[in-house]
């Protein structure tokens, strides 16, 4: 199975505490791994070097064979990786719409060139991205509130937005930041049927997640984290009888 991703050795503290530990770890195409563990074990942290929100102190990432360690957030972004935050970060004073069309990666109008020189083709690109972004909104189950503000859905339609945000940037990593966390059933099986079905379109993920049932139901192999170090990784089964996790949650 080709790797997408390759953390190595990353290691990253702050002020004096160890978030991450030398930390190494492969993701491979078309797969699901799920981070868990304790609050404060360092997950956010790793999803924060790999998108280039924080700078780690030692080690290197690489995605698809480039190394991306120094990149900033844009420039990752527009390799093929785009992530979900635990406060959403959703602009919530704008249409539902407009937060997806923010997240397309092909926008011309916003190359120089293109504004003085307003072309059809900027209205063409513009009109597909709004027919994809129906097409998503659609898919989801939540196309009647494409017109509707943000801030007005409710939690569990918030996140659902967020990750739509990221399949609008088309990228072939998704880090999703407690996709669940704090949602009702319905919307909890949407949210599993949406993600569980990206690695058929040629997408993988990493997600961080408490609810033990969650990921056993929809990843392919499991990270367990504790205080920056890598305890324990393996099928989601291997994981969760590793006595070493046990342990940890246990303590």
């Amino acid at each position: 199975m080709n790797s997408l991703l390759k953390a190595e050795n990353v290691h990253k503290s702050f002020n004096g505490v160890n978030a991450l530990n030398n930390f190494s770890c492969d993701v491979h195409e078309n797969e699901i791994v799920g981070l868990i563990g304790p609050n404060g074990a360092g997950k956010s942290t790793l999803f924060n070097v790999i998108t280039g929100f924080i700078e780690s102190e030692n080690g290197n990432i690489e995605f698809i064979g480039k190394v991306i360690t120094k990149y900033p957030s844009h420039k990752i972004i527009k390799l093929g990786i785009s992530r979900t935050f635990q406060d959403l970060r959703l602009i919530k004073q704008m249409s539902v719409l407009d937060n997806i069309l923010l997240c397309f990666n092909n926008q011309q109008g916003e190359e120089l060139q293109n504004i003085i020189f307003k072309s059809n083709s900027i209205a063409k690109v513009e009109e597909e991205n709004k027919l994809k972004a129906h097409d998503l909104l659609r898919h989801a189950g939540i196309e009647e509130k494409a017109n509707d503000l943000a801030g007005t859905l409710s939690y569990g339609q918030q996140k659902l937005l967020s990750i739509i945000c990221c399949l609008a940037a088309d990228s072939k990593l998704l880090l999703l930041d407690e996709p669940i966390a704090g949602i009702n059933p319905e919307m909890r099986e949407k949210i599993l049927t949406i993600i569980s079905e990206l690695p058929s379109k040629g997408k993988s993920v990493i997600l961080i997640e408490h609810d033990m049932d969650f990921t056993m139901r929809i990843c392919n192999r499991l990270i367990f984290m504790d205080a920056g170090y890598k305890i324990s990784e393996g099928t989601p089964e291997e994981v969760r009888n590793d006595p070493k996790v046990i342990e940890a949650y246990i303590q």
